[in-house]
Formats: C-alpha cells, structure tokens, sequence
C-alpha cells in the first residue's frame, strides 16, 4: 500500500528541481517516457492499477489523473477484466494531425506561410527521393499516376477527413519515398491546412495536377535531382496562387 512519506518524496523532488507541475502531468509524463524507452509495445499491459499505484508511489487521484492525460495523448489507456490493465496504444495520427491544424490556424497562419513551409520540405524531399529512390518505389509511382486524373475527379472516397483531398496523396507519396517519416508527418500537417482552403478540382484541373505529378515522376525515376526539385516547385506555386 502507498504511504504518505512515498508521495511526498515525489512533491519533494519536484520542488528542488523547481518543477511547478502538477503531480499529475508529471506522473503521465513519466509513463509515456517509459512507454518509449520499452520501444512502445503496443497491446501490452504495463501493470494493473493496483501495481502502478505501488510502482509509483501516489495517491488513486493523482494517478488517474495521469492516466486521463496518458489516454488523453493517446498512448496507454486502461483495460478492465482479465489481461487488463493499463495497455500500450497506437496513437491515433489523424487527431494529431487536426490538433496541430487547430493551432497552427488559431495562430493564424496565412497560405502565403503554409506554402513557404511546403515549399522547403518537398523540394528537398524530391531530391531526397530521387537518390534514395529503388525498384519498388519506381512501380509505385508508375502505378499512382496511371489512376490519379480519375481519383482527383472523385474528388475524395468516403472516410476521409475533411478537405482530405486525393490531389495531394502525390506529395505524400512523394515524401514517403524519402525514408523520412518526420518529413511525412510534417508534410501531412502542412498538406491538411492547404486542403482546408482548397477547392474542389475539376476535370480540366485534374488534367493539369496530373501532367505535373507526371513530370516529377520522370525526373525522380530518371534519377535526375536538380530537375525534380524544380518541377516540385512548379505545382506548389500554382497552389499559392489557388489559395488567394
């Protein structure tokens, strides 16, 4: 059972490192840095609530506390019955996405800013993607472009979020090419807030996305960095200007 002098330790410690948190977030913050240094085992159970209430030495309050902000973050969340306890999540990616959608428009970025951003990450990242780019890579790109023109007039299939627009699945393919999944995060971020302002494309729009998605393909598959960066920049220009 958890003793008061075990609680007070921990309030203690957070006063001589002049950490004013509350034991709460503190204590969730604990538990997700444990998470990852485990190499985040989803599906498994860390410990019963019983056991992590001794492991860490607080009271129920302040630990449910820390157990509503870990779920909150999406990364553990507690299981009743059998085999319960509190379970490694996935955490879910398109909530993280809107919630840094959500903050970056209520700091009012402007397209002029969305676009300056894509603009440094996915030129660089056709670069990266031409010199990293192997067999299998190549026929996925032969393979997007041959049904894109169709699925831009579609405009979008059904459970996708809002403004989740399939014209832009070509950049995100483009970035996952890279190897780089902190660029595709950051590229998908900076895709949704471009989708939110965007319209609908139609035909004759989806025809040109199309022809330039082709021209970055070529560049790419021919290996040839210098002329795929600079037909990146060409569809990222023309969505500025869509955008005002």
């Amino acid at each position: 059972m958890t003793t008061p002098a075990r609680r007070e330790s921990l309030r203690d410690s957070l006063r001589a490192e002049g950490d004013t948190r509350k034991l709460g977030e503190v204590l969730a913050e604990r538990i997700e840095d444990e998470i990852i240094a485990a190499g985040w085992p989803v599906g498994s159970a860390i410990g019963s609530e019983s056991e992590l209430l001794e492991r860490y030495g607080v009271s129920r309050a302040v630990f449910r506390e820390a157990i509503r902000i870990v779920n909150h973050h999406g990364v553990a969340a507690m299981r009743r019955g059998p085999g319960g306890g509190l379970v490694v999540a996935t955490p879910d990616l398109d909530a993280m996405v809107r919630a840094v959608t959500l903050q970056l428009r209520y700091a009012t970025i402007t397209p002029d800013q969305v676009n300056e951003a894509r603009r440094a990450l996915e030129v660089e990242c056709a670069r990266l993607a031409t010199k990293r780019l192997e067999a299998a890579g190549r026929q996925r790109l032969e393979d997007f472009l041959e049904a894109e023109e169709v699925r831009i007039t579609r405009t979008r299939k059904a459970g996708r979020p809002k403004g989740d627009l399939p014209s832009h699945d070509f950049h995100l393919l483009i970035a996952e090419l890279t190897g780089n999944r902190a660029v595709l995060l950051f590229i998908l971020v900076l895709i949704r807030l471009t989708e939110e302002r965007g319209g609908v494309p139609d035909r004759d729009s989806a025809e040109l996305v199309w022809r330039a998605h082709a021209t970055i393909m070529r560049a790419i598959a021919e290996h040839d960095p210098t002329r795929a960066r600079r037909r990146m920049e060409r569809p990222l220009g023309a969505i500025t200007t869509t955008l005002r």
